[in-house]
């Protein structure tokens, strides 16, 4: 009879990971090192409050749109004429180091940063860098702040679930689910650009806020949307967060960030005809078309007509 009562029960439904139901673990860890960042001037600026990374004529007309879709959206009514911007950052460092965007804090004299539990902390400790839109703030905690760890940007694949946190809208403690689209985005915001592009929900708010792995690291730093409405349309960029790492890096040791630079000017080798008349197999590399005087690439002994095919000991594709 037991056999029989045994034999008549449905099987088990097989567990379901946690991580295919909920991200609430992920999102525990966190929230609590995720803050929003306001950011004001000493006396009213007649300039928009928030600038886009470079000058409007070199931006694509979507992303000049988020931008001040971005600075209509922010609260302001209670804050005084010197409001500056206001975004997203997070917590890099428990001694209170906090990582965000450069056009966050862009033409502030201080900022004040919010934590998920209510702490605030009022800083003119800011650090930037223009080239790559990120900066960092200093704040100064009576003990230890939560803080979140950096990912390995380039382990990441198309297809990979992420988590973007940050303050959408003004919203604190904000967070939206997705997959990573693309890689190695190069969108023409920054002089130097490495962006892993989202389906993540990124709004105005967003900006400086971390994109997150499965793992609870960052591997990005949401930036930018790209939307003909200046509001989510599925396209969201994230600056990789090894390209951050080293900028922050360098932010902290000495204040700016140092680079070194070659000199010279190159074109993609992009056509069999020219790969042939240069004696490669395949188009690839790249063309010097100019070397510079005095520059480094001249001191090195870069000619015009060469053509660059590895650096490093890795291919140059273009």
């Amino acid at each position: 009879a037991g056999r029989s009562v045994l034999q008549g029960r449905a099987p088990a439904a097989p567990a379901v990971p946690r991580e295919l139901t909920s991200y609430r673990d992920i999102v525990k860890k966190i929230l609590p090192a995720v803050v929003s960042i306001e950011s004001r001037a000493k006396a009213a600026r007649t300039r928009p409050r928030l600038r886009a990374p470079v000058e409007d004529q070199q931006l694509p007309e979507e992303f000049r749109r988020f931008f001040e879709d971005m600075q209509r959206n922010t609260p302001d009514d209670d804050d005084g004429p010197g409001r500056v911007g206001f975004g997203s950052g997070f917590i890099v460092d428990p001694r209170g180091v906090i990582l965000t965007n450069y056009h966050v804090v862009n033409g502030a004299d201080e900022v004040e940063v919010r934590l998920l539990d209510g702490r605030k902390y009022v800083s003119r400790d800011i650090k930037t860098d223009p080239k790559t839109d990120l900066a960092i703030v200093r704040v100064k905690p009576k003990g230890a702040l939560p803080s979140l760890e950096f990912g390995d940007s380039a382990g990441m694949e198309i297809g990979d679930r992420v988590l973007a946190a940050g303050a959408p809208f003004g919203l604190t403690g904000t967070v939206t689910n997705g997959i990573i689209s693309a890689k190695g985005r190069a969108l023409k915001m920054n002089m130097y650009e490495d962006f892993l592009q989202t389906d993540a929900a990124i709004n105005p708010g967003n900006s400086g806020g971390p994109l997150i792995n499965l793992e609870g690291k960052v591997i990005g730093i949401n930036a930018a949307i790209k939307s003909r409405s200046g509001g989510f349309q599925g396209v969201g960029m994230a600056i990789a967060s090894n390209l951050a790492k080293n900028v922050m890096q360098q932010l902290l040791k000495d204040g700016v960030v140092r680079r070194g630079y070659l000199g010279v000017q190159i074109q993609d080798v992009d056509s069999p005809e020219l790969a042939s008349r240069l004696g490669l197999k395949d188009p690839s590399g790249v063309i010097v078309t100019r070397v510079f005087e005095d520059a480094p690439g001249a001191k090195a002994g870069l000619k015009s007509g060469d053509v660059i095919v590895s650096l490093g000991g890795k291919p140059v594709k273009d």
